[in-house]
């Protein structure tokens, strides 16, 4: 950091299992993927490839690289996946992994209907292949999953073995683990952190209110994703009590001003 400041709270390093930031990235160019790492790469663990972007992204082989070169796994937004598995094309949907070096593969079927024991054996065979981040959630709004369920398919799916969970929410933050105004479905998270561990969890959160609302929650070291190139900055300021929306809640002054910080405190 550039200089000393005291009472901070303490992030965990990379390479991490929690306090893990991940990037979208819906279309950068290569050069704004250099000037993104170059300003950004301490704090982000893995980059997305937004859904399908990748497909039509020109000079997608050189942004990888740029990524790679920076530390920065990157791989396949879960759309894409759910595309390939919608033709039939699993096999070729690995060769493709092979062909651009990706270390990583998101499973979801957020889009289409999938039966979840088939996903299972999806996530089985590309563990073997690469690392499995596999996402529970639909991306229709209208599709109400309960909290016993979201448990039970984020437990059967690291056991199939998926490295973490993500929580559903799109880049739009309006759907999954939120109402269509953005609002954390607060009763859900609580839920299902009852029996999934947190580190376990990314939960999607682009918008910042989303972020405050889980590292009031979970501490600084919470795991988030589906955040923009150029929010990577401002969440660290966030998980540091270095922006006003948690400026007082690490110095243990905010419980004093209010009553409003949720339950589950793991800072």
């Amino acid at each position: 950091m550039n200089y000393n400041l005291k009472n901070l709270p303490e992030r965990t390093k990379k390479p991490r299992q929690s306090g893990y930031t991940m990037a979208m990235d819906k279309g950068l160019s290569v050069r704004e993927a250099e000037d993104f790492v170059s300003i950004a790469s301490e704090h982000v663990d893995i980059v997305k490839l937004g859904w399908g972007t990748s497909f039509v992204t020109p000079n997608v082989q050189d942004k990888i690289k740029v990524y790679k070169d920076a530390g920065l796994p990157c791989y396949f937004g879960g759309t894409l996946f759910e595309a390939f598995i919608i033709r039939d094309q699993f096999d070729d949907y690995r060769r493709v992994l092979d062909k651009f070096g990706i270390t990583y593969a998101e499973v979801s079927d957020g889009s289409i209907d999938l039966e979840h024991d088939k996903k299972l054996e999806y996530i089985s065979k590309l563990s073997q292949q690469v690392t499995v981040l596999s996402e529970v959630g639909s991306k229709d709004a209208d599709k109400i999953i309960p909290p016993y369920k979201w448990i039970e398919l984020m437990q059967s799916e690291l056991d199939a073995g998926a490295w973490k969970v993500i929580g559903e929410a799109r880049e739009g933050g309006n759907v999954g683990l939120f109402r269509s105004t953005g609002e954390v479905r607060s009763g859900l998270v609580q839920e299902i952190l009852t029996k999934i561990p947190f580190e376990k969890i990314i939960w999607e959160a682009p918008q910042k209110a989303q972020q405050v609302w889980f590292i009031k929650l979970l501490g600084a070291n919470v795991n988030l994703g589906n955040i923009a190139p150029n929010e990577v900055i401002p969440l660290e300021t966030i998980r540091l009590g270095l922006r006003g929306d948690t400026f007082l809640h690490f110095l243990g002054l905010e419980r004093k001003k209010d009553n409003s910080t949720p339950p589950f405190q793991a800072d």
